[in-house]
């Protein structure tokens, strides 16, 4: 069976799982890390028994490719940046709820849960859980949270997070006990289990303990004003928060729950994460997660990375390859002694084009909410040829949104103004009165200046740099001059943000094969993240204290649809709103989508254990390892048979 569709057929059982799981069995007896021997026999660490919850999370391992594995070893990974640190706490994807392979929520952290109507939600600790430094994790870490860094503006200038909000109304939190707390909404909210278990999850808890020394509340005056001036900084608040880093992953003094934890400040071009000793996850033999000790992850030019994981220089390697690094990594892999898989991708689109409704320049931003305008754009794309040119006609031509096997996927969605017609592209320019052009013969806007888009990429890779390329050569016959703009991740974002920049490139749909009880919320301007209108977005999160209000009627409705959504009674009903904001998008080409379906290929140093032989490498949901639980992937001492477990 098609591996999309498998994981679609098993994606129709979230809403079940979102229900109480009762807790594994306990196991007899636990089984040490040798790495940890000399510590605990030493006395400065407790004995096992001592440092793992009860009960643990336990982690069964068995079917094709799965086994229980041994102590041991160093992985080995590339990242283009020291901010990518935070990929550690992607990869870990140790979350109060989370996904498993079949995209089942369950309990990880939490021991259990118990969900009523979507409206009260009971969570339940492990008994003895305890963070990375050895200190206790209770309700107390969530009681802090709530009202020392949710509720205090100095932390959190712009109130609590819109998943913690139903109708622009916080919840009821209360804590029965040392380990139960409880969040009581007036109305459903279908998005808390959702973001628990998110790549980047909604933290709802934080190292009380370790926090309350930078907050003032708590923190002796002068202390804290020594601290503030130590570091440099304008005040406590901003001390604390720069302290405060659970997905940063950037101050190694953080108490973590994750496997691994980083020893490592940066900026650094080696950075180093040791095992957890006090890990919630064991297996079923009791030996506790994870197998491996230690991580290490180098820096590289992002641009290198193929070439340096093609010398072996990775143990594991999906981020920063693209399909076009195939055929080197395939004839590379006697070399490396790796192991080159094909994972299947389900974003919407590979590469998609977002013109940015909100930019600055009255003239482009005219121009951009024009319908017309963006049509013209997506039907001057030959995307028959991009297909063909740089994925071997192995991809999906068509515009960013779902794919065939989701529920509410219809063709019209991927092929409407999807089809490469210059003489469409032509008139509808013409009809825009865009029809005086200069000597070289690209249109004039109506101010006189040439139709020239600058195009901004994050500039991290030469797939995107390919595809504008080939775009450049059909729209320059349609009148209109393509430049290609690379810059640095952050600069890229910020500029968006701000309005400056005129139209970006960057991957679609996050999930391509939902069901139609996950949020459509990426469908309608609801964060700044969204390229196409970032400032709409961030008016949507902000209740209307930043960015700006919406005033297109389209993206009005969307977000319309989208509250629909949070109230709709029943699973029919939230189908038809799926369906009625996917036809939206596809009409009014929002963003302009290009190619999906491109495989990733995922290389896997030959002696490591326990990582599936085919696999779905996505954001969200998935935290692209995540799902499958890195801390259970384990090094054989030799490899008898490269390929024998994973039949």
């Amino acid at each position: 069976m098609n591996r999309v569709a498998l994981c679609l057929a098993l994606i129709c059982c979230l809403l079940a799982s979102l229900v109480t799981v009762p807790a594994h069995a306990r196991v007899q007896a636990y089984i040490d890390a040798p790495m940890l021997a000399e510590e605990v026999a030493a006395g400065k660490l407790p004995a096992i028994e001592d440092r793992l919850p009860q009960p643990p999370k336990v982690v069964t391992l068995e079917g094709p490719g799965k086994s229980p594995g041994r102590h041991g070893g160093e992985l080995r990974i590339l990242m283009g940046r020291s901010k990518d640190v935070r990929m550690m706490v992607v990869y870990g994807y140790a979350r109060l709820v989370g996904y498993d392979e079949n995209f089942n929520i369950a309990p990880d952290i939490l021991e259990r849960i118990d969900v009523k109507e979507n409206r009260e939600f009971t969570l339940h600790l492990r008994q003895g859980h305890k963070w990375s430094d050895g200190k206790p994790f209770t309700t107390e870490d969530f009681r802090y949270y709530w009202e020392d860094i949710a509720h205090n503006p100095d932390l959190s200038p712009f109130g609590l997070p819109k998943q913690l909000l139903v109708d622009g109304k916080p919840p009821v939190f209360e804590v029965i006990d040392e380990t139960t707390v409880r969040y009581r909404w007036h109305g459903r909210n279908p998005f808390f289990l959702l973001a628990l278990a998110g790549p980047r999850p909604l933290f709802i808890y934080s190292p009380a303990h370790y926090l309350k020394q930078f907050h003032t509340r708590y923190a002796d005056p002068r202390k804290l004003a020594e601290k503030v001036r130590a570091a440099k900084i304008r005040d406590w608040s901003a001390l604390h928060t720069r302290m405060d880093t659970p997905y940063k992953n950037a101050n190694p003094e953080f108490p973590m729950l994750e496997p691994w934890v980083n020893t490592t400040r940066g900026p650094s071009q080696r950075f180093e994460f040791v095992r957890n000793p006090y890990f919630h996850r064991v297996d079923q033999l009791g030996r506790q997660l994870p197998y491996i000790d230690r991580v290490i992850m180098n820096i590289a030019d992002s641009k290198l990375i193929a070439a340096k994981t093609g010398a072996g220089e990775s143990d594991l390697q999906a981020r920063y390859l693209k399909f076009s690094d195939y055929t080197f990594l395939k004839k590379s892999e006697q070399r490396a002694h790796t192991e080159v898989r094909l994972w299947d991708t389900i974003k919407g689109a590979n590469v998609a084009l977002y013109p940015n409704m909100n930019v600055n320049d009255p003239v482009w931003r005219k121009l951009m909410r024009d319908v017309r305008f963006r049509r013209a754009l997506s039907l001057a794309i030959n995307r028959h040829e991009l297909n063909q040119v740089l994925y071997y006609g192995l991809g999906i031509p068509g515009n960013n949104t779902v794919i065939a096997g989701c529920p509410m996927y219809r063709p019209i969605f991927r092929t409407s103004w999807a089809q490469f017609d210059l003489k469409a592209a032509n008139k509808l320019l013409d009809d825009l009165g865009l029809t005086n052009r200069n000597k070289h013969g690209i249109r004039l806007l109506p101010d006189g200046r040439p139709l020239v888009i600058i195009v901004e990429t994050a500039g991290e890779d030469t797939e995107q740099t390919d595809v504008l390329e080939l775009i450049h050569d059909s729209w320059l016959q349609a009148g209109i001059k393509l430049y290609s703009k690379p810059m640095q991740r952050e600069v890229f974002r910020n500029r968006i943000f701000s309005g400056k920049t005129l139209m970006s490139v960057w991957g679609g749909l996050e999930n391509a094969v939902p069901t139609a009880n996950m949020s459509p919320a990426n469908l309608a301007p609801t964060s700044q993240q969204q390229l196409q209108w970032p400032k709409w977005g961030l008016y949507f999160e902000t209740s209307g204290a930043a960015g700006e209000a919406v005033d297109l009627p389209e993206a009005k409705e969307l977000l319309r649809l989208n509250q629909v959504w949070v109230d709709a009674p029943d699973e029919a009903a939230r189908k038809r709103v799926w369906e009625q904001m996917l036809d939206i998008n596809a009409e009014q080409v929002f963003s302009i989508g290009l190619i999906s379906g491109v495989p990733q290929p995922v290389v896997v140093e030959r002696k490591l254990n326990n990582v599936p032989e085919k696999g779905i490498f996505n954001w969200e949901p998935g935290a692209y390892f995540g799902m499958y639980k890195p801390d259970t992937f384990w090094f054989a001492e030799t490899v008898a048979t490269p390929t024998a477990t994973q039949d």
